[in-house]
């Protein structure tokens, strides 16, 4: 019987589909209702990635660009994470609910006064630059390890802290009744929801998110982006069809400068050594490439002028 449940066990892992070593970017566009991560599985599973992660959560609420990285790409996720992005969002004033979004319960509701351009213009001034915001009770933010939203679920007290983000373009698009659509370009760590709610107190309504597309993250600033409809479709042609979706790393690198070495730089580079780089203290952080242009590392001056190895990649030859 012993024998006869391990040859079940083995069926099972054969029929099981074989994961694949995917170096690279795919640009995602987040379907409506979807965690971040709930998107990133189901992509993994069409391409059959062995390995795989997001660069920031979208909510379920929110739509549009969600750069997914494969393979040696994880090692970049930081980065994107923490990049400039922008987004078409929807406020609907006179409501605030418990989320800041349409998902939650109301929770005050007040009248909308007349409101003409000016009025909503020196209101949205007060949200852009550095300024300081409170991240909503229901985010992913965590507190003793557990996220906020699973304490705020619970019913519990949740105090969330402030913190300072910056805001680089926060201008109304469209006016129409009770709703206001923004275009907001803002750094990491922006709350649009919280942008939302602060808007409506300074109009005197208050307000919730109640939609949010992504548009672009940088350095993906006109993203071709894929839908897991589009994913599905394309990886029924094949391995190779589906792999042409994905873009290089060096594509999530494309706004840091670009060292290309020679054979004996990059073998160095390649061991872990660090080579002299005339200059490189005034480029900063920068992407290394071989003779054959295959991303290397990321790399940094040390104080005297040679290149430091911030990070390694391991990936195939072009």
């Amino acid at each position: 019987m012993a024998k006869a449940s391990r040859n079940r066990r083995g069926s099972h892992r054969d029929s099981a589909p074989e994961l694949r070593d995917l170096h690279g970017i795919l640009l995602l566009d987040k379907p409506l209702g979807l965690s971040s991560n709930q998107a990133l599985q189901a992509a993994r599973r069409l391409l059959r990635a062995a390995k795989g992660g997001h660069t920031g959560a979208l909510d379920p609420l929110a739509t549009g660009l969600l750069p997914l990285c494969f393979g040696e790409g994880t090692k970049i996720a930081g980065m994107l994470l923490g990049s400039r992005k922008a987004y078409l969002a929807e406020c609907r004033l006179g409501l605030t609910t418990t989320t800041a979004d349409l998902e939650g319960d109301i929770v005050e509701q007040r009248p909308v006064p007349a409101l003409d351009p000016a009025t909503i213009e020196q209101a949205l001034a007060t949200l852009r630059g550095r300024i300081t915001q409170v991240p909503p009770a229901y985010s992913a933010l965590k507190q003793g390890g557990e996220p906020l939203y699973v304490k705020a679920r619970r019913g519990e007290s949740v105090e969330v802290p402030p913190r300072e983000v910056e805001v680089h373009r926060l201008e109304l698009m469209a006016h129409v009744g009770d709703r206001l659509q923004l275009m907001v370009e803002c750094g990491p760590g922006t709350y649009i929801r919280s942008l939302a709610v602060d808007l409506g107190e300074r109009l005197g309504c208050g307000a919730h998110l109640t939609s949010l597309r992504r548009l672009w993250v940088e350095p993906f600033r006109e993203p071709a982006m894929v839908t897991l409809a589009e994913l599905e479709q394309v990886a029924g042609q094949g391995e190779t069809a589906a792999e042409a979706l994905l873009l290089p790393l060096a594509a999530g690198l494309a706004n840091l400068p670009a060292l290309m070495l020679d054979a004996p730089q990059a073998l160095a580079v390649t061991l872990g050594q660090q080579i002299p780089w005339p200059g490189i203290a005034d480029q900063g952080c920068s992407a290394a490439f071989d003779p054959d242009g295959r991303l290397l590392a990321l790399v940094e001056p040390d104080p005297i002028g040679r290149i430091r190895i911030v990070r390694g990649f391991n990936l195939p030859s072009p």
